[in-house]
């Protein structure tokens, strides 16, 4: 090969290369949006899980949904019959669910496809369904940590944790148990087993689909940086749907669980297969919380 062509050939490299890392600047960028967003996981601080009956709703003494200094001392309070959650708000309380007032209604969790979400002036409230258990989250997006945040670390980019996997499928109606925080265990589906090579080492990780009409497959691993460099639990990873048995696996988008920056997030735990024996040094550090 020529010069001129060598010379080509490693200005084409040096662009792919360039384009890869302001992709990948892009999406750190919408990742910190995303969590410091109105509503993002740093404005959540607290979860109260109901019981059936009635639980009172304010800032006052002996409220079992108590929400922060400043807010009404009786805002109101949740019903609950069975699943099914409605709220009743005091007079005088200004409230809203989708930009229209409210005094009283019936509130969709987020086991359906649109949940509500309860305003209160920068308090947000929502239902949350976990193995049978019904909770009240609050977000606050006047909370310190929001305000404080000093935004995430990560390790350097390496295209080398941008690797091609060959995909396994599993027999039709498979699924894997995921265990939470909470210790819940939910059978999740998992239509097969991606089978990579990093650093000379044949590994695997199993995802599962969070819905039937999932379009990426969801990753939940640990590795021997966890912690140490990375969140303790474990990490997130998404990638598109197989093509042709193959995917690409970026562990440069490994990111933390919510459970990372909220001790009031339920999240998911890696499953026993998906405890890597290897350090994958790239993606997102330990952001930690208090």
């Amino acid at each position: 090969m020529t010069k001129p062509a060598v010379l080509g050939v490693a200005l084409l490299l040096a662009g792919a290369a360039g384009d890869y890392r302001a992709e990948m600047e892009r999406w750190r960028l919408d990742r910190e949006a995303r969590l410091k967003a109105e509503d993002g996981w740093l404005s959540v601080v607290g979860l109260f899980w109901l019981d059936q009956g009635v639980s009172s709703l304010g800032s006052g003494p002996g409220s079992q949904v108590l929400l922060p200094k400043g807010a009404p001392e009786r805002a109101g309070a949740f019903e609950r019959r069975g699943r099914e959650v409605s709220v009743k708000i005091e007079p005088g309380v200004a409230a809203s669910v989708g930009g229209k007032p409210v005094t009283s209604m019936k509130l969709k969790s987020d086991a359906s496809d649109a949940p509500d979400v309860l305003r209160l002036g920068a308090l947000s409230l929502s239902v949350i369904e976990r193995g049978g258990d019904v909770g009240i989250r609050l977000k606050d997006n006047d909370s310190p940590q929001r305000k404080e945040w000093k935004g995430l670390t990560w390790f350097p980019v390496d295209e080398a944790y941008r690797v091609s996997a060959r995909f396994v499928p599993a027999p039709p109606g498979t699924t894997v148990p995921i265990t939470n925080v909470l210790g819940k265990t939910e059978a999740l589906p998992s239509p097969g087993e991606a089978v990579f090579t990093l650093r000379g080492r044949e590994l695997r990780l199993t995802p599962v689909l969070e819905a039937p009409d999932a379009t990426e497959l969801f990753f939940i691993f640990r590795d021997e940086t966890a912690a140490h460099e990375t969140y303790g639990a474990g990490r997130f990873l998404y990638s598109a749907l197989p093509r042709d048995g193959a995917l690409v696996l970026d562990f440069n988008k490994a990111y933390s669980p919510p459970c990372a920056f909220t001790r009031f997030a339920t999240c998911p735990l890696p499953p026993k297969r998906n405890r890597l024996a290897v350090r994958i040094e790239a993606g997102e550090r330990f952001a930690g919380h208090d």
